[in-house]
C-alpha cells in the first residue's frame, strides 16, 4: 500500500508536470532583459518542465527503475491525453515523444551513477535528459521538417535573432529552443537544493531500490 501511494502521487506529480508545461510552452515572456527581447528566447514551460526530472529522479532513488518507469509511462499516457485537449496536437505528440525518451535516459544515466556522491546522479542525468528533451521538443513541435504531423504554428516561424544576441537570424523556435535550455540547466541545478532536503525524508526501500551511496 505504501508504493502504491506513493506510485499513484508521483504519477499525478509527474502528469501535473508536462500538462502545464505543454500549456505554457505556447506563451512567450514578455519584456527585455539586458537590450534582449525575452520573447524571441523563452517560454515559461523552461520554468515548469524540469520538475519532471526531479520527480522521476526522486522516485528512482527511493523505488528504483522498474517503478521509476512505472511512473513516467502514467505521466506519459495521462499527460499527453490531456495535452491533446488543452493544447495544439502537434505540441502534445511533441512532447510525449520528446518526454519519454527523455525521463527514460534520465532514468538509466541515474542508475549509473547513483553510488557516486549524491549529487552527481541527478545532476547528469537531469542535464543529458533535458538536452535530448529540448531537442526533440522543439524540433518535432516546429520545424517544417516534422510538418506532416501538423501544420507548422505561424509563431514560431518568424525569425528572430539567435538567443535574441546574436546578429544571425534563425526561425524563432530555434532560439527559444536555445533560450528554453539554458533556463532548464540553470533550474535542473537549483533543484538538486529540494533533491539534497528530500533525501532523508524519501529515503530508498531496500528490497527495492538499489543499493545508493
Amino acid at each position: 500500500m505504501h508504493v502504491a501511494r506513493y506510485t499513484f502521487l508521483y504519477s499525478l506529480a509527474m502528469a501535473a508536470i508536462v500538462v502545464a508545461s505543454n500549456v505554457l510552452v505556447q506563451f512567450h515572456l514578455t519584456g527585455t532583459l539586458w537590450g534582449i527581447a525575452l520573447g524571441d528566447i523563452l517560454t515559461w514551460g523552461a520554468f515548469t518542465y524540469p520538475v519532471a526530472f526531479l520527480v522521476t529522479d526522486l522516485a528512482n532513488r527511493q523505488f528504483g527503475p522498474a517503478i521509476a518507469r512505472r511512473i513516467v509511462f502514467v505521466g506519459f499516457v495521462v499527460g499527453v491525453a490531456l495535452s491533446f485537449w488543452l493544447s495544439d496536437p502537434r505540441i502534445a505528440i511533441a512532447s510525449g515523444t520528446a518526454f519519454l525518451i527523455g525521463q527514460l535516459l534520465d532514468i538509466s544515466v541515474f542508475n549509473e551513477l547513483r553510488r557516486k556522491t549524491w549529487w552527481k546522479a541527478p545532476l547528469a542525468a537531469s542535464m543529458i535528459g533535458t538536452v535530448i528533451d529540448t531537442i526533440l521538443f522543439f524540433s518535432i513541435a516546429f520545424a517544417p521538417f516534422f510538418a506532416f504531423i501538423g501544420p507548422n504554428l505561424d509563431f514560431a516561424i518568424a525569425p528572430a535573432p539567435v538567443l535574441g544576441v546574436f546578429a544571425t537570424e534563425a526561425p524563432r523556435w530555434i532560439s527559444w529552443a536555445l533560450g528554453d535550455l539554458v533556463v532548464k540547466v540553470v533550474v535542473g541545478v537549483v533543484l538538486l537544493l529540494p533533491y539534497g532536503a528530500l533525501m532523508n525524508v524519501l529515503k530508498p526501500m531496500p528490497q527495492l531500490a538499489p543499493k545508493t551511496a
